[in-house]
């Protein structure tokens, strides 16, 4: 008894919230939940950044639905990349089951079924708001970084960009940009070699390809307009509830490339739109980011950096990133070292290296007198996770195991006509899903090759009409040459037979008489 009163005042005390904050679950003791012992996270440092880690099966997802949800409860709006599709069910409210029941008795939280309100989105074409970016809002640099050009390749690209805007070329989507590369070693290629300098024809085909690839994973269904306005992800509802925005990837689990894109892109926007705001009473938006392996594992070097300096930025502009993930070294170290909420589901240790890695990731939570980590890690059970997060003066609260509590909306995936139902509820479905392709650097460069493929036939036709198609002479004109012709050909055989007579004797001296 004296423990169990001992571990309560320990998790009330590490887990006191001056502020708002919102409530995982009870703390385990003895593989027990023990109520009133709630876990809590304070709204104020949620823009802290987060982890998400388990083993497949042990509930990663619905405690992703769980955080979401709850901080739309509080105000707080959050952007969810579903790249399983399980995701949805945030939309529509919960049911109760005899499970959820048992679950709820067990931490003393009664459970209340409550829909979130939800918009749903694309970047591939698919149903849903349509999220596009210009090649223009990238950059030279983060287009480059994307690309995985080298400093030769990255130094060309830069050019082009400065050419297309010194030029008023619109770099709206990727065949403006090939439009461009094939410019720059065609129709303007003196051009801009004698303004911008050389441009070496084997790196404009390595950019080139490189594109090609880039396409090859649907990244032209991105690349265009209308731009998507990152503030419309911090709306709230009428009720001042904050909306979940629900990125549809179930289609691109096998286009890393182009889901490391829009992530670098969508980050990057975010960090260059909203203003600084430092410690808010609680955040403006959370982003959270399922199975973020494909982002890591598939990006290079310049990739992962410039998303480490963004995770390490973005948290001044009141906005939190959550990464959900199977093992917490799917993370690079330099962003783990960022995170100030770690949830840990269960481990599996089937191999020697498993072992290792178990015991590694329990070396990285504070030690508790009330917990072997290494073992909890590989016991605990389905919804069940230890939990590290940060009170509101920045202090890592005490290690629990947790109970989590269910959801509030359905856990699972919405039906066809569930979904179809509310996309069409939404607002911004007429703002995105119109298509626009304005005159643009293709069109201009076609436009010109046209004008110059015109002017170089005309000439053409003209040169050869000069060579086969002279005027024809007047009759009056054929008519004096002819007479010409009969004159000189009378002079000549007139030459001829004086000369012939001459040396018979008879052309010299005066007529005779008689001759004719």
């Amino acid at each position: 008894m004296e423990k169990l009163e001992s571990f309560k005042q320990h998790i009330t005390d590490g887990y006191k919230s001056i502020g708002n904050a919102i409530t995982l679950g009870a703390a385990l003791l003895d593989g027990t939940p023990v109520k009133d012992a709630f876990v809590k996270l304070p709204l104020k440092t949620l823009n802290r950044h987060g982890l998400i880690a388990g083993a497949t099966g042990t509930g990663k997802t619905v405690t992703l639905q769980l955080i979401s949800e709850s901080m739309c409860a509080a105000g707080i709006p959050v952007l969810l990349m579903d790249l399983k599709g399980d995701l949805s069910g945030i939309g529509k409210a919960g049911t109760l089951n005899p499970k959820i029941e048992e679950r709820h008795n067990l931490i003393g939280i009664p459970y209340t079924p409550q829909a979130t309100s939800a918009e749903f989105m694309t970047i591939s074409g698919g149903s849903g708001i349509r999220l596009r970016a210009t090649v223009t809002e990238f950059g030279p640099v983060l287009f480059s970084k994307i690309l995985e050009l080298n400093d030769t390749q990255s130094g060309i690209v830069a050019m082009l960009f400065k050419y297309a805007d010194d030029n008023g070329y619109l770099l709206l989507d990727l065949k403006d940009f090939k439009a461009l590369l094939n410019h720059a070693t065609e129709a303007g290629k003196e051009k801009l070699q004698k303004e911008y300098g050389n441009v070496s024809p084997a790196s404009i085909s390595t950019i080139l390809r490189k594109i090609v690839e880039l396409e090859s994973q649907g990244a032209e269904h991105f690349f265009g307009e209308k731009s998507f306005e990152v503030s419309d992800l911090t709306r709230v509802d009428s009720n001042g509830k904050g909306i979940a925005s629900i990125i549809r990837l179930t289609d691109i689990q096998d286009k890393p490339k182009l889901f490391s894109t829009f992530m670098l892109s969508l980050l990057a926007e975010i960090y260059a739109t909203f203003p600084e705001a430092g410690d808010l009473e609680k955040p403006k938006l959370c982003v959270f980011i399922d199975e973020a392996h494909l982002i890591f594992n598939e990006a290079s070097k310049a990739l992962l950096d410039q998303i480490e300096s963004i995770i390490k930025l973005v948290r001044s502009k009141g906005v939190g990133i959550y990464f959900i993930t199977q093992n917490p070294y799917d993370v690079p170290d330099g962003v783990l070292s960022q995170l100030g909420l770690k949830v840990q589901h269960a481990l599996r240790a089937f191999t020697e290296k498993d072992r290792k890695a178990i015991k590694k990731t329990a070396e990285n939570y504070p030690i508790s007198e009330y917990y072997k980590t290494d073992e909890l890690l590989t016991s605990i059970g389905i919804g069940q996770a230890l939990v590290t997060a940060l009170n509101e003066k920045g202090v890592p609260t005490p290690l629990a195991a947790v109970h989590l509590r269910a959801p509030n909306s359905r856990i699972g995936v919405l039906t066809p006509e569930e979904l179809n139902e509310l996309i069409g509820k939404s607002n911004l479905v007429s703002k995105y899903n119109e298509e626009i392709d304005r005159e643009s650097a293709y069109e201009l460069f076609n436009k010109k090759l046209n004008e110059q493929a015109e002017e170089a036939t005309e000439i053409e036709e003209e040169k050869t009409k000069g060579k086969t198609a002279k005027p024809e002479k007047s009759i009056i004109e054929k008519a004096s040459e002819n007479t010409m012709v009969r004159q000189v050909g009378r002079t000549v055989m007139k030459e001829l037979a004086r000369g012939l007579l001459g040396a018979l004797g008879l052309g010299g001296g005066k007529k005779k008489k008689g001759w004719f």
